[in-house]
């Protein structure tokens, strides 16, 4: 009898039925949520005032440091865009696998450079310069995905699989018609044009982030105001439907907002395939929670910690400037290798 009175009277251990449902995985979250914060802190700082030439203090350190919050800046958008990208398209396709890249956005882009360049010699890269040849590789881009949604995803046998597919042959069908082109280049023009296929912070213009920084934040902003939505769609179509939402529109809603984050990264830096899938993973990881309010701010963190960081590291440590984007698509590509090999399956 007494046994039974110290069972009732013992405090038994806090649960809900929340996205966090007991203390030691609130306490997980918080303590990753720390880390990434005072990593991104140490981080930003030190890509700053790392190296800076200049004595501190003097006005040519500050305007040294002015030209690097301008990188730094371009690295926050390069961030968000691919983090919130990723996670809402694995969301929505219901599989961690895959990124938004499979839609030809990275192809498109390559196969835009490759023909400035195979027609109008090196000089096309400076005429894809510009604010206006910005804004028109974004609406290619983004015209390509809606079109793509459009026919595929509001028909009568409207089915998402056969629209990856089809993304996949689209973009595949681009990287060859590139690839020949490229065959066909001089050498000096080839080496011009390889310098702008890597993802780098060195391709982006400072004079694009009035237009990159507002299209980022209103579609980031937009998507994260539907994260309880994001919720209800990872649960699958036939669960959305049943709870009473309109699968496909909502599916087409989260769609066109991915398209436009990716089209703002790829557009602003260049190609980067296994970033968002690398730093999409670490947040599932460490958030561990279904709750996209709280993989979001994870996921951001993850994606600018890693780009900064690698940047920082790899340029002021092994004085490899042009590696880092190389480095992260290396750690990327073995880490979807190392997720496939574990599971077995796409």
């Amino acid at each position: 009898m007494s046994e039974s009175v110290a069972a009732r009277v013992t405090p038994q251990p806090e649960r809900s039925s929340g996205p966090l449902p007991d203390a030691r995985s609130r306490r997980r979250y918080r303590i990753a949520l720390a880390v990434l914060i005072v990593l991104a802190v140490i981080f930003a700082i030190g890509f700053l005032t790392w190296n800076n030439p200049a004595p501190f203090g003097t006005a040519g350190f500050w305007r040294i440091a002015e030209l690097r919050v301008n990188s730094l800046i371009v690295m926050v958008v390069v961030a968000i865009c691919q983090a919130i990208a990723t996670v809402s398209f694995q969301t929505v396709t219901n599989n961690r696998i895959i990124t938004p890249s499979i839609m030809g956005f990275e192809s498109l882009y390559v196969a835009v450079q490759t023909s400035a360049v195979y027609f109008l010699g090196a000089a096309g890269i400076v005429m894809l310069q510009g604010r206006v040849q910005f804004v028109l590789q974004l609406v290619l881009m983004v015209g390509l995905a809606v079109a793509l949604y459009g026919w595929l995803l509001s028909g009568k046998y409207a089915n998402l699989q056969v629209m990856l597919l089809i993304g996949i042959i689209i973009g595949g069908g681009l990287a060859a018609v590139s690839n020949f082109m490229q065959r066909l280049l001089t050498p000096s023009e080839f080496d011009i044009l390889q310098a702008r296929l890597f993802g780098s912070v060195s391709n982006a213009d400072f004079g694009y982030l009035p237009i990159a920084i507002p299209l980022c934040l209103v579609a980031a902003s937009l998507l994260w105001m539907r994260t309880r939505r994001l919720n209800v769609l990872a649960l699958g179509r036939d669960m959305t439907t049943g709870l009473g939402m309109d699968h496909r529109r909502e599916l087409m809603q989260v769609l066109f907002l991915v398209a436009v984050l990716m089209a703002v990264s790829t557009a602003l830096v260049g190609p980067m395939t296994f970033f968002g899938f690398l730093v999409a993973t670490l947040a599932y990881q460490f958030a561990d929670t279904y709750d996209h309010r709280r993989i979001f701010p994870i996921a951001v963190l993850s994606a600018f910690v890693v780009l900064v960081g690698a940047y920082v590291i790899l340029r002021n440590i092994f004085y490899a400037a042009g590696a880092p984007s190389i480095i992260i698509e290396l750690i990327g590509g073995s880490v979807f290798l190392l997720v496939i090999l574990r599971k077995g399956r796409l």
